[in-house]
């Protein structure tokens, strides 16, 4: 497992709302250390039960199209950060959101040639199909709420070319709640797009959610993260995913640790870079939490894409 070389060309943004450089990406608080998406690149059929004490999450796959992944994730943090970045400008946020799939695929650095714009529509099918029923967030132990993790996808196309001209996404009211609501999104390293594996980008998610930026950090056993995490996978095989994670050490802002406790069962730490050691090798600086300034100001991809009709801002 390791980090992907950044797509040729992912320094340079377009718009305000389809880029990883201008604005902070967010993920959804909720979906981070919950097991609601498949860990493995192979299609997943087999449903995810989880439960910890009155908390429960179901997921169930698609014969066809198979269970949401991981990477299919991206989408939606995609849209939550569009969602959040709306509210942060005062404007009105909407669970149909307007893009071109091109500045989605550069936003989540993506490549773009012919076989991520198929890649792109799988996905949209399998998160389209996938059914979640959970009561996180249902205010009562005997409600729950039951969704797919998209209502709707559309895609528009050029009639002489067949190149794709737009696409909209409609997001479950479940998610769109919990983007919006105050203190529903977490801010996430744009690096964590880079990761390759499906259990370190897994265990990114974990701890940011979990060890944020607490001095010292936050661990859980193998066993615990076994559980949380849903896979599909024998623990013993989970366990060795984890360890080649730890080993490669190439979680964003995160470092991983392992060592045992006193019953000899495996523990992973993790510890925010900023926090390590004076003299430890991997400290890292706090980085600057502005937004990267244009020549005519942040707010000004915004102010054009607004000249336009007012009514749908598609964000």
């Amino acid at each position: 497992m390791a980090r992907r070389t950044p797509p040729t060309g992912d320094e340079q943004p377009d718009l305000f709302a389809a880029t990883f450089a201008d604005i902070p990406v967010r993920d959804q608080r909720d979906t981070m250390e919950r097991p609601f998406f498949s860990l493995a690149k192979r299609p997943r059929h087999a449903p995810i039960e989880y439960r910890v004490g009155d908390v429960w999450v179901e997921v169930s796959a698609n014969p066809q199209f198979g269970m949401a992944t991981i990477w299919d994730a991206d989408i939606l943090i995609w849209a939550s950060t569009q969602l959040t970045e709306a509210v942060d400008r005062d404007m009105s946020p909407s669970r149909t959101i307007r893009f071109h799939p091109y500045n989605l695929l550069r936003s989540i650095r993506r490549t773009t040639g012919g076989a991520d714009y198929l890649r792109l529509r799988a996905a949209l099918e399998r998160l389209t199909h996938t059914a979640v029923r959970t009561n996180i967030r249902a205010d009562g132990k005997s409600k729950f709420a039951s969704f797919h993790w998209l209502e709707s996808w559309t895609e528009t196309t050029d009639t002489l070319t067949g190149e794709p001209t737009g696409m909209t996404i409609t997001l479950p009211e479940w998610l769109f709640d919990g983007v919006v609501r105050r203190g529903g999104v977490l801010t996430i390293h744009e690096d964590y797009f880079l990761l390759t594996g499906g259990v370190e980008r897994w265990l990114y998610r974990v701890a940011r959610k979990h060890a944020g930026h607490q001095q010292a950090g936050w661990s859980f056993t193998m066993r615990q993260l076994y559980e949380k995490s849903g896979s599909a996978a024998r623990i013993s095989d989970f366990a060795i995913d984890v360890r080649r994670a730890v080993a490669t050490n190439h979680l964003p802002e995160y470092e991983a640790s392992m060592d045992r406790n006193a019953d000899g069962e495996e523990i992973v730490r993790f510890v925010h870079r900023t926090l390590l050691a004076s003299d430890h090798p991997r400290l890292e600086s706090p980085r600057f939490p502005g937004r990267r300034q244009t020549p005519h100001g942040v707010h000004a991809a915004a102010d054009r894409l607004n000249d336009g009709d007012g009514s749908d801002s598609g964000y």
